[in-house]
């Protein structure tokens, strides 16, 4: 049986992710786990990527060596980094067998993993959406990427690394390994996500429009990928023009972008391209306008974040916006979407959802200050500010986020009681 292409991409791409993440937190200096528990820990993630493929492929041997085979390809970025050497632009004679190898042994990882899946292979209800699953890879991918660029701001490791698109003149895939310490870490793993979640982007729009009807999910799609496009650029400018203005418009657009494609993955989600009709209910178009308005507050208290978190200027504009505007506005229209949709339990979640993370924000940007003024005055260690601070920045990515599914399901499940009422008798009928 053919599997479908969504499928091989998702599972092969999201293992990556999975194995990047785990990579990359392990060997974060804060943390800095033994190798061996490292390579476990990716190896793991590869035999859960083969289980995931047996479980709904079933016993299907190139379907799930051609996952594997996306997962080794897409991790040869990082292999590149073990097998360049010392002279820029050079590998080492080995790579000639690591590059086949490490593609070879992934493969037969996969299917270890699937040989296990496929003994509960999902036989009655298949999963189809795979190209709604592809777009939630690509939000991960991009979450990770928020939580290493925050950790990048955090560090003050923007310019470790001082040029680009080389890195020390190297080329970027080819960097030594043993090289990477401290900011240059940081700020040189942030570059290779960047590059991964670029090509998830393509992939996923390459995917959307050979698969989608919708010519909007189309074309948002695309400007999904342009907008990407325009992060490395500003990213690169960032590094080249030593510009801090660069670097705050960078972090402010990362997270509108990580927003879009939640958005783009509740549009593609089984739910909505269901039949369900809208439930009709009054006040529907002050609470979308309360929904939207809190977007928007959301919007300016993060760029108020991201020009304190480079020019150190507006912090008391910071606290006073989110204290006196932004949390009492995100609890009234999360308990508010809570209470007044008892007939959409999505829609409760999400209220309630808002409502609890604006609380651990608001915690998070209190330990952030006292962080912050216990590192300056050495009372406190520097990982401590450095911990705090990306948490407070990446959870307020993640509140814009469920700030715009909020809005975006507001639409998709609710109607005016008009409206309701037609789709009622729509169903009926």
């Amino acid at each position: 049986m053919k599997a479908p292409t969504g499928s091989l991409l998702t599972i092969g791409f999201g293992t990556t992710v999975a194995m990047w993440s785990m990579g990359y937190l392990g060997r974060l200096p804060a943390v800095l786990l033994p190798s061996p528990a490292v390579l476990l820990l990716l190896l793991a993630c590869v035999l859960g990527g083969g289980f995931v493929a047996g479980r709904h492929l079933g016993w299907n041997l190139p379907a799930i060596a051609a996952a594997g085979a996306v997962t080794g390809a897409l991790n040869l970025l990082i292999l590149g980094s073990f097998l360049g050497s010392e002279r820029p632009g050079g590998v080492v004679p080995s790579a000639a067998i690591w590059v086949p190898g490490s593609i070879l042994l992934t493969v037969v990882l996969a299917l270890a993993g699937a040989a296990v899946g496929a003994r509960w292979f999902r036989t009655r209800r298949p999963f189809e959406n795979w190209c709604g699953a592809f777009v939630w890879v690509a939000v991960a991918a991009t979450s990770l990427l928020l939580a290493a660029g925050g950790i990048v701001t955090s560090a003050e490791a923007g310019l470790a690394v001082d040029d680009w698109p080389t890195s020390f003149g190297y080329n970027m895939f080819l960097y030594p390994f043993s090289r990477m310490t401290g900011g240059i870490y940081y700020e040189h793993a942030h570059r290779l996500m960047g590059f991964l979640v670029g090509v998830t982007t393509l992939t996923m729009a390459i995917l959307l429009a050979r698969t989608e009807r919708r010519r909007w999910i189309r074309n948002l799609a695309w400007i999904a990928v342009l907008t990407v496009l325009v992060q490395g650029v500003l990213g690169g400018l960032r590094v080249t023009d030593r510009n801090l203005a660069l670097a705050m418009v960078h972090g402010i657009l990362a997270q509108l972008f990580f927003s879009s494609l939640v958005a783009l993955a509740a549009f593609n989600s089984s739910r909505w391209k269901g039949d369900r009709p809208r439930s009709g209910r009054p006040g529907l178009r002050g609470d979308r306008v309360l929904s939207g308005a809190v977007v928007l507050l959301i919007v300016f208290q993060l760029v108020l974040g991201a020009a304190q978190r480079h020019f150190q200027q507006v912090l008391l504009l910071h606290i006073l916006t989110g204290l006196a505007v932004v949390a009492p506005m995100c609890v009234h229209v999360g308990f508010r979407t809570w209470g007044t949709n008892p007939d959409q339990p999505l829609l409760r979640r999400l209220g309630l959802a808002l409502a609890g993370l604006i609380g651990v924000q608001l915690l998070l940007g209190f330990g952030t200050y006292l962080a912050t003024r216990g590192a300056v005055a050495g009372t406190l260690p520097a990982t401590a500010d450095l911990i705090l601070s990306t948490l407070h920045q990446w959870t307020g990515a993640v509140l814009l986020a469920l700030a715009v599914s909020t809005f975006c399901w507001s639409f998709r499940l609710l109607g005016h009681l008009d409206e309701g009422a037609a789709a009622s008798a729509q169903a009926a009928s």
